[in-house]
């Protein structure tokens, strides 16, 4: 019996395939490794899949990423940022460092990011609801 997968897998060979290449792009990265990485919820996933990207399309070198992650993470802290009584998420600094590294890059122009953040941000979470998807919805088992 052949299994259904998602498109744009035509055989089991592809999603193996590019399982790899993930694994190649983010574990030679430091603290890479799987065992190192974990996230909460999905769009942490995306931001650590996004600056992985734009890194491995040499839009800005790794170090340059780590100085302006570590400039984000000071700035909390200088605020009286402090984990236990304050919110806190690694990855809301990973955005702001990934925004800045490519804002720095002239990449990412600022006005138009502020106006994207404020357009998605008024967009109610559940706004096509009421449409079909017709596009399947898979859960890899071997996950």
């Amino acid at each position: 019996m052949t299994s259904v997968l998602p498109s744009p897998y035509v055989d089991d060979g592809d999603l193996e395939r590019d399982r790899r290449r993930v694994a190649e792009l983010v574990c030679d990265l430091p603290g890479g490794s799987p065992d190192q990485l974990s996230f909460e919820s999905p769009w942490e996933i995306r931001a650590f899949a996004l600056a992985v990207t734009a890194y491995h399309a040499k839009k800005f070198d790794w170090a340059q990423f780590q100085s302006a992650l570590i400039a984000s993470i000071s700035e909390w802290e200088a605020r009286g940022g402090d984990r236990e009584s304050d919110p806190w998420s690694y990855y809301e600094h990973w955005l702001v460092a990934l925004e800045d590294v490519m804002v720095e890059a002239g990449d990412v122009d600022p006005s138009a990011l502020d106006a994207r953040t404020t357009e998605v941000l008024a967009t109610p979470a559940n706004r096509n609801h009421h449409e079909a998807h017709p596009e399947p919805i898979a859960i890899d088992p071997a996950r």
